[in-house]
């Protein structure tokens, strides 16, 4: 009976390698930030229209969001998850919190720029200030309840500049309010579905670098296996320039090359050629 159940163990892991190394390799592209710009939000349509974007992330405190709830409109399919945030970082443009949650504000009443100590905003960032956990909750579950109001097909939670891992209680808040609101994914649930994170397969600062490197990345995928990228489309447009943070100046240019990987026709085929089954978190 024991050497019966040990093969029948033996034969079911080895139909598993088997069928792994058979099915292609699943990929999420997910795009991110939308509603921090007009020509922000044109990008992500266009690279889910023309391309090969499968998830949009929307920032539901930012000013473009009622812009983004109408484009979303034109695309019903499209995954769309709630890019929870708690920071605004650009320098020219700000965003406030959606809730009445002073430990969450600058002396101006806008989100503080970095989650995180930055050494080009001293004591500007969530960390380095009286942050609430009860704050924190507030405003999530304003974010989260505008965003199901306004795109009722909400699949998932992602963390703006990694803010929903602050810390193991944030961590565990996230969890709760996936909970309640019947949400499946969440960043910190995606290793138990079996999703790996991948990024670019080498430099990516210059347009013919991501192009190059998103490619390699393309020729690493694993059979049998579920992938995550993420990155930002833009346009390089008068707008898009003038939107910026220390240490991060080239904005428009470093968006447009995304924009441009991400519906470039070699991308395109070599996805073909692999038989890379291009998905949303709503397909997991």
């Amino acid at each position: 009976m024991k050497r019966t159940i040990l093969l029948t163990c033996v034969l079911l892991q080895t139909l598993r390698l088997a069928t792994a190394q058979t099915t292609p390799p699943r990929l999420i592209v997910r795009g991110d930030d939308m509603g921090y710009a007009h020509a922000g939000n044109e990008a992500i349509l266009k690279c889910y229209k023309e391309g090969i974007e499968k998830s949009i992330e929307v920032l539901v405190p930012s000013p473009w969001f009622p812009e983004a709830v109408e484009m979303l409109k034109q695309i019903p399919d499209a995954d769309i998850g709630i890019h929870l945030t708690l920071t605004s970082e650009w320098d020219n443009i700000k965003w406030r919190p959606l809730s009445d949650c002073p430990s969450l504000r600058d002396a101006d009443g806008y989100f503080f720029p970095m989650v995180r100590p930055n050494k080009d905003y001293p004591k500007r960032s969530v960390v380095e200030n009286d942050w609430k956990l009860a704050d924190i909750e507030k405003e999530f579950r304003a974010q989260i309840e505008l965003a199901m109001k306004k795109i009722p097909r909400i699949s998932h939670f992602s963390g703006h500049m990694g803010c929903t891992s602050l810390t193991d209680e944030v961590n565990d808040l996230v969890k709760k309010l996936a909970q309640e609101y019947h949400i499946r994914h969440y960043d910190m649930s995606l290793r138990n579905a079996g999703v790996t994170y991948t990024g670019y397969g080498g430099a990516h600062v210059t347009p013919e670098e991501k192009l190059q490197s998103f490619l390699k990345m393309l020729e690493s995928l694993e059979p049998g296996k579920t992938y995550l990228f993420v990155d930002h489309p833009g346009l390089d447009t008068p707008e898009v320039r003038a939107i910026h943070h220390i240490g991060y100046g080239n904005v428009a240019i470093d968006r447009q090359g995304v924009t441009d990987t991400w519906t470039h026709p070699r991308v395109k085929q070599l996805i073909k050629d692999k038989g890379i089954q291009l998905i949303g978190y709503n397909q997991l």
